[in-house]
């Protein structure tokens, strides 16, 4: 089974998944000689296609690294778990696995769970990383994931911002994050899991899979605009994505980086032309 998802990634979709997990990696320097990653596994179709690519390049590519497979459970019932083994081994990933309580602090929580949640999966993962040696924690978000951010940004933060294909650690010190599937697409995605009949975990949190957030998710929300503004306009989310590289410093009004802020009057007066 290993051997035909392997060259499914190689051969069938070179183009639309390994190659451009190859490109992120080249073009934002991802991965260095002498870097030990830790390849967080949450359990679905992403951070195991990741995995993969991530044993591949390895395998066959020329830069030297370690890595290790480590996987946060944070209350999965046994059947869920129990997917989550029987997938690792499948596909020949040795997977840590270590526990923590999250679900029984988030279920208590009665504002922002999502949010909570996010946080402290982080930071198990960042500590576990730490733990083990690493250098760097590779996460499994794609070109989808990086558009709906944007876009979630804009309409209900106000404020003209991404996901970044890598970012050093605030808080862990000498700990960075990388983002190596930034460039390969969810729909690609599904069609490499549906022609390869894997079976994947889904959110398994209560939350997540009650009508109450099925019906008020921002990110359900964002993603089902894109897809209609897609039947107008094919390159609706690549061009949303391609707008990151291409921002005009001289057009925005304001912005800030860290502590200092600019606002255009700051200049208007002495670029006024002669």
């Amino acid at each position: 089974m290993n051997e035909v998802v392997e060259r499914s990634i190689v051969k069938t979709y070179k183009k639309e998944i390994y190659g451009r997990f190859i490109k992120a990696i080249k073009d934002f320097k991802l991965i260095n000689d002498g870097d030990k990653i830790a390849v967080c596994i949450s359990g679905g179709k992403d951070s195991f296609l990741l995995a993969k690519c991530m044993q591949l390049f390895q395998k066959y590519g020329n830069t030297k690294f370690e890595m290790i497979f480590i996987c946060m459970n944070p209350g999965y019932n046994a059947l869920n778990l129990k997917l989550i083994k029987e997938n690792s081994k499948k596909l020949e990933i040795d997977l840590h696995i270590f526990e923590t309580d999250i679900f029984n602090i988030v279920d208590k929580q009665k504002t922002s769970p999502c949010y909570l949640c996010a946080r402290m999966r982080r930071g198990y993962l960042y500590n576990e990383a730490l733990k083990k040696g690493c250098n760097k924690i590779a996460l499994g978000h794609h070109f989808n994931d990086v558009v709906e951010t944007i876009v979630l940004n804009l309409f209900y933060a106000s404020e003209y911002k991404t996901m970044m294909p890598k970012l050093h650690s605030n808080n862990f010190e000498g700990l960075e994050l990388i983002r190596p599937l930034y460039y390969v697409r969810e729909e690609d995605v599904n069609r490499f899991v549906k022609s390869n009949n894997l079976t994947f975990l889904n959110c398994a949190c209560n939350y997540v899979n009650s009508s109450e957030y099925k019906n008020n998710s921002k990110r359900n929300e964002i993603k089902e605009l894109i897809n209609e503004l897609k039947k107008k306009n094919k390159a609706i989310d690549y061009n949303i994505f391609k707008s990151t590289f291409n921002v005009n410093l001289k057009t925005l009004i304001g912005y800030y980086n860290e502590d200092e802020s600019y606002i255009f009057l700051d200049n208007y007066k002495q670029n006024k032309k002669p």
